[in-house]
């Protein structure tokens, strides 16, 4: 199975995001975590961006307009990485040394 390096801005803690894992799970999964709520796509409490790098959506259209698509934001609990990426997503922490 492909993985992908997901890096964690302005932190830096990089975590292997499996394809098909969703990245707010593959986080949880390293001991990062991302703020979240619903887990479905519609709240939009994890929006971060994709500062590099690409991703495809669990679901036909998560809660995000065109426009914030073409800017890079992007669900991490609705997206999977396509690629090695770096997400700016400065309300992370992590909880394990």
């Amino acid at each position: 199975m492909d993985s992908y390096l997901i890096t964690v801005q302005p932190a830096g803690w990089r975590f292997e995001a499996g394809a098909g894992r969703a990245l707010l799970l593959a986080a949880e999964d390293a001991g990062i975590v991302l703020p979240s709520s619903c887990r479905n796509g519609t709240c939009r409490t994890c929006l971060c961006r994709v500062a590099a790098g690409e991703v495809a959506y669990l679901i036909d259209w998560p809660g995000l307009s065109a426009d914030e698509r073409r800017a890079g934001e992007t669900l991490p609990c609705v997206a999977v990485a396509r690629a090695d990426l770096v997400l700016w997503a400065p309300a992370a922490r992590r909880v394990t040394p």
